[in-house]
């Protein structure tokens, strides 16, 4: 039943992922948000809603383990298998400002992370913690990405027309995203409960538990868009997908988390947290050889993840 109920939270996570991104998207074009605003914000948020729902549901049961894996563990999924696969379907066409602005801000969100764990390191303090104070730190970091987000967008919004619906379709909308809400919340619980049951008879950790089995199940709505990006031919999209996402995961996700309850740190995450900014270094590579991420660099980072894989079950 344990495993039934697991499948049961994936499936509302993402159906209300969905949901919720649909809904959402709507209501903001009909207001003459631009598509990159709501690219990189809306669906960027949406996607990550799950990571964010099993977070806050794990930080309050007192599980900062499976907090911190999922965040770190779903970032490492997007870059590897997420980017890989879209790369392999069709190659990802990657924006200049991409390159300059948004994986670089990537990886300083990584940076940042790291250095907040290393309480014992760098303060002598008897254990690593992501404090109230680290929080607040990481949602300041958070609010600038909005505001350059918002500045980069309001200088399309004058050439965008409203797009009007009647009330109807404003009624929709508004239902899908209030139901897609309500699926990513529940769901998030059921996930949360039973992977640590799952964990407990199996003798995981439950940061194990976070990089693996919950990182891919709530990764699975941007795996879902990417993919279809791909498919439609809209790889920029694909891309500023992953971008966002794992800019939301670690500054708002870890940030908003750790202002509820303080996180405490295992000591091996580190090296996932190390893992997590190389592989963001060399998506930046990549993303600089012709503005385009192709096949072979999408192999080699699908092959990535399944070492990573490897290691880290082996490493339990």
């Amino acid at each position: 039943m344990t495993y039934i109920l697991l499948i049961i939270g994936f499936v509302l996570l993402i159906k209300g992922a969905d949901f919720f991104v649909d809904g959402a998207s709507k209501i903001a074009t009909s207001l003459r948000v631009s598509p990159l605003l709501i690219g990189l914000t809306i669906v960027a948020f949406g996607t990550s809603a799950p990571e964010a729902t099993v977070s806050i549901v794990a930080a309050l049961e007192g599980s900062a383990g499976v907090t911190i894996g999922n965040i770190v563990g779903s970032n490492i999924f997007n870059i590897t298998l997420v980017v890989g696969i879209g790369a392999l379907i069709l190659p990802l066409k990657v924006e200049s400002e991409t390159i300059r602005k948004e994986i670089p801000f990537t990886l300083l969100a990584g940076v940042a992370m790291l250095i907040l764990l290393s309480d014992i390191t760098l303060q002598g303090s008897a254990s690593n913690v992501i404090t109230r104070s680290d929080g607040i730190i990481l949602l300041l970091f958070f609010a600038i990405f909005l505001y350059y987000i918002f500045e980069v967008a309001r200088n399309s919004r004058n050439q965008l027309e409203t797009v009007p619906q009647d009330k109807s379709s404003w009624a929709k909308n508004i239902f899908y995203t209030i139901v897609g809400l309500a699926a990513i919340v529940f769901g998030g619980e059921l996930v949360v409960s039973n992977a640590s049951k799952i964990a407990i008879s199996f003798g995981m950790s439950e940061t194990l538990v976070g990089l693996t089995i919950v990182a891919v199940g709530t990764s699975l709505p941007e795996l879902i868009t990417s993919i279809t990006a791909a498919i439609k031919k809209e790889t920029d999209i694909a891309l500023g997908n992953i971008v966002g996402s794992n800019i939301f995961n670690l500054f708002f996700v870890l940030g908003l988390t750790s202002v509820i309850s303080p996180l405490a740190v295992e000591n091996k995450i580190f090296v996932d947290v190390i893992v997590m900014n190389i592989l963001t270094i060399i998506l930046l590579v990549f993303s600089r050889t012709n503005f385009k991420i192709g096949r072979l660099e999408g192999t080699l980072l699908t092959v990535s993840y399944i070492f990573y894989m490897v290691f880290i079950i082996l490493r339990n």
